[in-house]
Order: structure tokens, then C-alpha cells, then sequence
């Protein structure tokens, strides 16, 4: 399977971008930054939303998750097949397959998220699932 630094983008992302927004990706499926409000609000646009892999649309203060709602996130990590593309100078599409497996079942979704460079660090701006069967 393709790892990020496999892919090499029409206008390349240089490694410090890649490595940070490969840490940030895979740091929302870590229960510890997932239900971390703070980290949550930092990373999360204003104008985030999310189509996620149940087909439900969810608005930034649904997918901001309280310390309460916490649980095991089952994960398959590194992210599978994680792909870099820049689609403006400040603008970076993040492609991946993603493996979760909830109550022994592993559900599969191809992923993608939006993130923009704005006032010194990445914000998420959208962010979709659509299931798949591998």
C-alpha cells in the first residue's frame, strides 16, 4: 500500500507540511486529541463540516466531541493509502483509506479532508467518508 511519501503532487508539498498534516490526520482518530476540546477547536474551521461514512452531515459543534463522549477508537493506523494534494498555495486535499472497527466488525471508508494554512497553523475545513468494501 501507498505511504505519503510515495505521492508526489503536481505542486509538491515539502516534507514539513507532509509530516504535520500526516500527524494531524491521524491524530483525529486517537481517542486523546479526538476528545480533546481544545485541540478540537484549534484544528477545526469556523466553517468546518463533515459528510460523514453514515451519510449523516455533521456541523462543527457536532463534531467537536466532549471528553464525556469518549471511547476506544479502533483505528487502523498508519493511515492506508494517505495522499497529499495541494490545491492552492494554501489549500491541501488529504486522501486516505480508513479501517475502524466498531464491536468486531471493521467498517472501511475512503476519506477525504480539506485543510487550510490560515494565521500560522492548518484548520480542517471539510472532511467526508464514503464507505467502501475493499
Amino acid at each position: 500500500m501507498p505511504r505519503h511519501r510515495d505521492v508526489i503532487p503536481a505542486m509538491s508539498l515539502s516534507p514539513l507540511e507532509i509530516d504535520e498534516l500526516t500527524r494531524l490526520e491521524e491524530a483525529m482518530w486517537s481517542e486523546a486529541s479526538r476528545y480533546d476540546a481544545a485541540f478540537q477547536e484549534r484544528r477545526f474551521a469556523d466553517d468546518f463540516f463533515e459528510f460523514g461514512r453514515s451519510g449523516r452531515t455533521y456541523a462543527r459543534a457536532q463534531a467537536i466531541l466532549p471528553e464525556s463522549a469518549r471511547e476506544v477508537i479502533r483505528a487502523r493506523l498508519p493511515l492506508d493509502a494517505l495522499a497529499f494534494r495541494r490545491l492552492d498555495t494554501h489549500t491541501i486535499q488529504v486522501t486516505y483509506n480508513s479501517h475502524v472497527e466498531y464491536e468486531g466488525v471493521v467498517e472501511h471508508a475512503r476519506r477525504s479532508s480539506l485543510w487550510t494554512w490560515t494565521e500560522g497553523a492548518w484548520v480542517m475545513r471539510f472532511h467526508q467518508g464514503t464507505p467502501y468494501e475493499p
